[in-house]
């Protein structure tokens, strides 16, 4: 099942605990917030990026450890949300 990460950059504090567990898709940037990787905006300071199901531990692990809850993590076939 292909997967999608949803990031709201807006609310990021810069934690980097999403970088320290998931480096292939986020890492902190010169203004000390996180962003996605090679992920494309969606409007509203929210980006997306499509995963393969070989990476759903990793950006589940990410977005479990982000403090403010920013990181989604999304089946895109159901339209299930697995986090939060």
């Amino acid at each position: 099942m292909p997967l999608k990460i949803v990031y709201d950059r807006t609310g990021c504090i810069g934690a980097g605990t999403c970088e320290a567990l998931d480096p292939e898709d986020f890492e902190l940037v010169e203004d000390g917030l996180a962003d996605l990787k090679e992920g494309e905006e969606s409007g509203n300071g929210t980006w997306e990026k499509e995963i393969p199901e070989e990476r759903k531990e990793e950006a589940l692990d990410a977005a479990k450890s982000c403090p403010v809850n920013v990181i989604k993590v999304i089946d895109t076939e159901s339209g299930e949300q697995l986090y939060p």
